[in-house]
């Protein structure tokens, strides 16, 4: 087998692998939605 096919067969299966486990983490991981709270200091509420 020729070197630069193994190459390419190399970063397809690992470009495979990225992208089966961004599919996995969209699928199975649930974002919890919650408030978000940042405090502002007076000082910069006045000019």
């Amino acid at each position: 087998m020729p070197t630069l096919f193994k190459f390419l067969t190399f970063l397809a299966v690992i470009g495979g692998l990225v992208f089966g486990g961004m599919v996995a983490l969209v699928t199975f991981v649930k974002p919890e939605p919650r408030e978000m709270v940042e405090v502002i200091p007076p000082s910069k509420l006045q000019k």
